[in-house]
């Protein structure tokens, strides 16, 4: 059964000029794992822009109650490529509270756009 849906969309250069604008912006919204490639290189801003877009989308989909922290969300890459939200903390509890137990995501970024969708099911 679905608890929630949520979708996000975030404007790449807006979110770039963001971040140039507040350096500590980075790590206040990500976790280190998200900020770096697996081969230890940073991030594009691209990337960046549609796992922001991930976390807005998953507020959205937990009904976006206050106190969520950035950083209990965390948008990991498989092997395969795919998308997947780890939580903890304030994200899961509320989600536990809800009766999550499986989350889907996509994200995207094409046209200067950044997007996600976060499905919750119980």
């Amino acid at each position: 059964m679905i608890v929630g849906v949520g979708i996000d969309v975030a404007e790449i250069d807006r979110f770039a000029a963001a971040l140039e604008r507040t350096p500590q912006l980075a790590e206040r919204l990500f976790v280190t794992g998200e900020l770096l490639l697996p081969g230890g290189e940073r991030r594009g801003v691209a990337s960046l822009a549609a796992r922001f877009a991930a976390k807005e989308a998953l507020a959205k989909a937990l009904g976006a109650p206050r106190g969520l922290r950035w950083t209990d969300a965390e948008v990991v890459t498989e092997d395969s490529g795919q998308p997947v939200l780890l939580v903890r903390g304030t994200v899961a509890a509320r989600a536990t509270a809800l009766g999550v137990r499986h989350w889907h995501v996509s994200l995207s970024h094409d046209a200067g756009v950044a997007s996600a969708v976060v499905i919750a099911e119980r």
